[in-house]
């Protein structure tokens, strides 16, 4: 009997083989969940989420869209995307961003992301509540072996960004200053978290904008 039939998949790492991960991820009972796969372990992680996870990735969204409108830099968010390298590593990003010149290369089609014939995203954030430890631990390394350039870590409880640059030689270093977001500091972004917690979505864009 294999691990997945033993042992509840959900919110932990389970040593795995690819095949026992890809029947576990279309399983239709799991169907409204996000999964990665990384070092012959897996992950399956619910999508429904308390509402300051719901509503910071939101206006994480909204913030990162108004910048790129006002510093007239192209952007392409790709929703509820998988990236698979088959047979080694795959991802579920809850907000994945191809940025700048990147964008003519974001994948098209209705399929999962293939990213041996596809480029990864230039910018992916996880939205954490419980799982701040797994975002910055194993879904860093997973990411850096994807080669993001940029990896963002929201921590709701804290209304808090770590943010890495990923390097070329892989491995990651923590930044201030988003490297692909020109000029954006992520303070900026963690007050507009802050006041998100007493103000609509409205008044926090109005006050970035002041900001930028």
């Amino acid at each position: 009997m294999n691990t997945i039939q033993t042992k509840s998949p959900l919110d932990t790492w389970i040593s795995t083989t690819w095949e026992e991960y890809i029947t576990a991820a279309e399983n239709v009972e799991l169907e409204k969940t996000k999964s990665y796969y990384h070092n012959g372990e897996f992950r399956i992680e619910m999508t429904p989420v308390g509402p300051d996870q719901a509503y910071d990735n939101g206006i994480i969204v909204i913030l990162i869209n108004l910048y790129s409108i006002k510093k007239n830099l192209p952007i392409k968010l790709l929703l509820n995307c998988s990236y698979r390298k088959t047979g080694i590593r795959e991802c579920q990003p809850d907000i994945p961003y191809y940025i700048g010149q990147n964008v003519q290369l974001a994948p098209q089609g209705s399929s999962v992301v293939d990213i041996d014939n596809n480029s990864p995203p230039d910018l992916v954030i996880e939205i954490a509540n419980t799982s701040v430890t797994d975002d910055l631990g194993k879904k860093r390394l997973l990411y850096e072996e994807i080669r993001v350039k940029e990896y963002w870590v929201v921590d709701v409880s804290k209304s808090q960004i770590i943010a890495f640059q990923i390097l070329n030689e892989r491995g990651s270093q923590r930044i201030n200053q988003s490297q692909i977001l020109p000029e954006l500091n992520i303070s900026l972004i963690e007050t507009a978290l802050k006041r998100s917690r007493q103000q609509d979505n409205t008044q926090v864009a109005t006050w970035f904008m002041s900001q930028i």
